[in-house]
């Protein structure tokens, strides 16, 4: 592991020293527990001489931990009040950590390294199930991050990780684990956070794996959007109104007064994989 500058001060020092009380409207809430930080950062494993790309810094608790763990860090952070302090940290780790201002949201991680990465974040709770879905999306796969460790709200982490038949089941488990193998590595309790969030939290740990053949990610992503769009419906009616819906559940022998949480993620691809066949076939 890289030596721990000595000189560094503690982060509540930091935060108060800059001026950064948490904003509401950036979804911030602060970690200071350099322990548990350090636990988050080794989750994905050796991170030694690692690219990890980091979301939302603040005033760079986690980056800290990241950098301890050997990691090369580049940061994305739309806060510029935390620029200084994160410049410090950049001071107290020549070369390892690079900051980039701007909106994560906007930014494609694949343009801002030229071999693999990991990401880690304590995600904004406004913005981050957007980002996760983001990177779970594409047709590139496997995709150029190796793991995403990221902090979420407990309720949505167990919606990434829900099977079916369950209330929190739907299109957030399917996407998740579809190709790829998620699971919660900690849950965090709020009082941990300051201000604290109304609401527990979890980091989730998330893998690639085996992408089934012959299925679009696309139309899979329609799929589950219309299936559990309207979730309490009878599956003839949520899917009417996606074309080749209706006779891929026929041609597998899917009961149409079923309603989409009865349905696992295999059944999904199944039906995703038959719309794609039948296009092919007709010339569509």
């Amino acid at each position: 592991m890289a030596d721990f500058p000595p000189d560094l001060p503690p982060l509540r020092d930091v935060v108060n020293r800059h001026g950064l009380l948490a904003q509401k409207s950036l979804g911030q809430n602060f970690l200071f527990d350099e322990q548990l930080l350090t636990r988050i950062a080794a989750v994905p494993g050796s991170l030694k001489d690692v690219d990890v790309l980091e979301i939302g810094p603040g005033p760079g608790g986690l980056t800290r931990a990241l950098l301890r763990a050997g990691a090369r860090v580049t940061a994305i952070e739309m806060d510029r009040r935390c620029m200084p302090a994160l410049a410090e940290l950049a001071e107290a780790f020549p070369g390892k950590l690079r900051v980039i201002e701007g909106d994560a949201v906007k930014i494609d991680p694949a343009t801002l390294f030229d071999g693999p990465y990991h990401i880690a974040a304590n995600l904004p709770y406004n913005v981050g199930t957007a980002l996760f879905t983001g990177w779970l999306s594409g047709t590139q796969w496997p995709p150029r991050w190796q793991s995403l460790t990221l902090m979420f709200q407990l309720e949505v982490a167990e919606r990434v990780i829900a099977k079916a038949g369950g209330d929190a089941y739907g299109r957030l488990a399917i996407l998740s684990q579809w190709r790829a193998s998620p699971r919660i590595a900690m849950k965090v309790h709020r009082s941990a956070f300051t201000p604290p969030p109304k609401v527990m939290s979890a980091i989730i740990h998330v893998t690639p794996a085996d992408m089934p053949e012959g299925v679009s990610p696309r139309t899979l992503e329609r799929l589950t959007e219309a299936a559990f769009g309207q979730r309490r419906k009878m599956l003839r009616q949520s899917l009417k109104g996606l074309p080749g819906a209706l006779p891929a559940l026929e041609s597998l022998g899917i009961d149409p007064a079923r309603r989409a949480e009865t349905l696992d993620i295999a059944e999904f691809v199944a039906i995703a994989k038959a719309m794609g066949e039948a296009r092919v076939a007709t010339g569509l």
